[in-house]
């Protein structure tokens, strides 16, 4: 028996013919500990299978879940001075704009899109958490005023999808301006006799809540989401009284008639299609009948949307057709 032959090569070879396996294949939830397979977790829409716990989730991968098939166009936002305070901390801010931009894959805090859900034209809004607490700047202004124009444009209804720790200090009163700028732009709805519907989203606060994120027509939650202008702990530090149990969540806000709805992520996409339909005044959608849904991550390889700029004029502007995201 050679040992070389039979021992050494056959080891040195397992050892260079191993292959890497990726550190990102579970993620931990937050709420029950339990360890979750990427694959699972991204079909049930990052909500915990085990607990349904509600985790982050990209405003990118929300709207491939939200528009029938996935396919959707972004509305362009005007972009607005890049740091017109030229504040700076620890930081200035342009770099930390690009760390947020480079972590996130986004050009800012808030993204715009418009496509349809159940066959039904809409304008949907969403921010990301992710993006510098999806805190209120100029831009994120600027969204929302697009897509409400972009909305009154096309006769569409818009959906926003709000999360948010408040207003973005880099941009000082820039930013406080921004809460009668969109609540003007909720208005132009209004005036158009156009649905505004809100989905509030963990967590949103400050002055979101104070504006555009408390104006809708029908008030949606997430689960257990954090909705409050401040925290429960500045709350109970100020008033020195010990705040009762699931203070300030969306299941609370519920029982004492500040929210309409509080509906799990997963059947968030039908009950959007009924209210949707039903503020229209359109017949409702028969669910068997919609389009599938996109694909996932494993059935399908990702694809980005064709982007088509949003126009200002009354008409609606040529839409070149998308691709699946």
């Amino acid at each position: 028996m050679n040992w070389i032959t039979n021992y050494v090569r056959p080891r040195i070879n397992s050892i260079f013919s191993r292959r890497e396996v990726p550190e990102n294949l579970w993620t931990k939830c937050d709420e029950c500990g339990q360890m979750l397979f990427h694959r699972e977790l991204a079909e049930n829409l990052n909500v915990c299978t085990n607990c349904g716990h509600h985790m982050h989730i990209s405003p990118r991968k929300r709207f491939e879940a939200l528009f029938d098939g996935g396919v959707f166009g972004k509305v362009a936002v005007p972009a607005p001075l890049a740091d017109p305070l030229h504040f700076r901390d620890q930081k200035k801010y342009p770099d930390r704009m690009k760390a947020a931009q480079k972590g996130t894959g986004e050009e800012e805090a808030m993204l715009v899109a418009e496509g349809e859900i159940g066959r039904t034209p809409i304008v949907a809004a969403a921010q990301d958490f992710s993006f510098m607490g999806g805190s209120m700047g100029m831009y994120v202004g600027n969204a929302i005023i697009a897509a409400a124009e972009r909305a009154v444009a096309t006769h569409r209804p818009l959906i926003l999808f709000s999360a948010a720790g408040g207003a973005r200090m880099q941009e000082g009163i820039l930013s406080l301006m921004q809460m009668p700028r969109t609540t003007v732009a909720v208005q132009m709805l209004k005036e158009a006799g156009l649905p505004y519907i809100v989905v509030l989203t963990h967590p949103t606060t400050g002055g979101v809540t104070a504006s555009y994120a408390m104006l809708g027509d029908v008030q949606i939650a997430e689960p257990n989401a954090l909705i409050c202008f401040a925290g429960p702990r500045v709350i109970e530090q100020t008033i020195r009284e010990t705040l009762p149990d699931g203070f300030q969540r969306a299941e609370y806000l519920l029982d004492h008639g500040m929210l309409d709805r509080v509906t799990p992520r997963t059947k968030l996409r039908e009950e959007l299609i009924t209210i949707t339909r039903m503020l229209m005044g359109l017949p409702p959608a028969v669910l068997a009948d919609l389009p599938p849904p996109a694909p996932t991550e494993s059935d399908a390889e990702p694809a980005q949307p064709v982007m088509d700029p949003a126009e200002k004029s009354a008409e609606p502007a040529p839409v070149v057709p998308p691709v699946k995201s």
